[in-house]
């Protein structure tokens, strides 16, 4: 028997579900202070296994009790914080997911198993497709995460700009967030394949599938580090690229500098009051040559001296 419930359930359907005899599934979505005094009151789940529920923001972690066991898990999400995470309570008799955001990859699962028609008789697999398909999750978002290093990679090269240089912080910020949590997701399933936790109903083939999920989160840790240093490989060449920007403009100030020099002492030199310039140096023709004669010579030998130079 499997429910979904995202508006809360009562102690009345709880006690039903749990007299039942059947396995069954409780999705809570917001879950609200009533519905954590239903899991104390009525489950009879530990005090800090339900603390624990009650706080969002935790690590994995995978925590074992007399007839149950308290996981904490992370999927990803299309929206701008990527983290989805999820606190479940199982055992051989049920499941209990409870989240704060819309999680597809729940969703995903939930679907199939509502189109089933007859019960759930093997928990575990359960317990597999759902852990499975938040691991999994990771994949899509990575992959989108990619094509976009890409883009700002050719983007780098052709124009930089300060929007560039934003994102790209942001992105390397939220892959780190994403390396904390497939970190500690990656623990809490290798001490699952270790056997320091043992999960309840596990048998020998289920083990291998839950391998093939800790493989996963491998990768996914693998792909994190290769796009973190390809992030850090383009804020280089953005850094680079502004540094040598910068250069060429001060070179041409430089230059233009340079060039003005020469003119700046030349007209310096002849609006001196010195009485021999006064008597000697006048009319036009003086003026061409001393006055705009010089500093064009000055202009051409500077301009050739830097071509020979290959500074244009």
């Amino acid at each position: 028997m499997e429910r979904n419930d995202e508006s809360g359930f009562s102690r009345a359907d709880a006690e039903r579900l749990l007299a039942s005899g059947s396995f069954f599934w409780i999705d809570l979505h917001q879950p609200t202070p009533e519905d954590f005094g239903v899991l104390r009151d009525v489950f009879r789940f530990h005090p800090l296994a339900i603390e624990d529920s009650e706080q969002f923001g935790q690590r994995p972690k995978i925590e074992e009790y007399d007839d149950f066991v308290f996981l904490v898990l992370y999927g990803a999400l299309p929206d701008d914080d990527r983290l989805a995470e999820v606190h479940c309570f199982y055992s051989e008799r049920f499941l209990i997911t409870a989240h704060r955001d819309a999680v597809p990859a729940l969703t995903d699962v939930r679907r199939h198993y509502e189109a089933r028609t007859k019960s759930i008789e093997d928990p575990v697999w359960l317990a597999h497709r759902l852990v499975d398909a938040l691991v999994d999750s990771f994949f899509t978002i990575l992959v989108g995460l990619d094509d976009r290093i890409d883009d700002l990679e050719d983007e780098v090269f052709l124009e930089v700009s300060e929007a560039q240089l934003h994102e790209i912080s942001a992105t390397k910020h939220t892959l780190v967030r994403i390396r904390k949590v497939v970190a500690s997701q990656r623990d809490v399933f290798a001490s699952l394949m270790s056997g320091v936790v043992v999960l309840p109903g596990m048998t020998h083939e289920a083990e291998r599938y839950f391998r093939d999920t800790y493989d996963h989160l491998i990768r996914i840790g693998d792909l994190i580090d290769t796009y973190r240093e390809l992030l850090t490989a383009s804020m280089d060449v953005f850094l680079s690229t502004v540094s040598n920007r910068q250069n060429a403009v001060m070179k041409q100030l430089t230059i233009i500098s340079t060039v003005f020099l020469p003119l700046t002492f030349i007209s310096g030199f002849f609006g001196q009051n010195f009485g021999w310039m006064v008597d000697h140096i006048g009319g036009m023709p003086a003026f061409a040559a001393l006055g705009i004669g010089l500093e064009l010579a000055a202009v051409a030998l500077l301009v050739a001296f830097f071509k020979r130079r290959s500074w244009f």
